[in-house]
């Protein structure tokens, strides 16, 4: 469950600069939100290859 716990706090830590963002057109705060959402990316197929590894690895056993 750590795996799930860095998606939710990646996701939280975005929150107030997506606010920023949406309803103030901060610019910055746009510019980190897609750093962020580059991030999550980047951990989501993180995630994907470990269960896909794991699977693997017992359907071999």
């Amino acid at each position: 469950m750590a795996r799930f716990d860095e998606v939710k706090n990646l996701v939280m830590s975005l929150e107030a600069d997506f606010e920023k963002f949406y309803e103030k057109n901060n610019q910055a705060a746009g510019t980190r939100v897609r750093k962020g959402m580059q991030d999550l990316k980047t951990l989501a197929q993180t995630i994907r290859s470990e269960v896909q590894d794991k699977k693997n690895t017992a359907e071999k056993a």
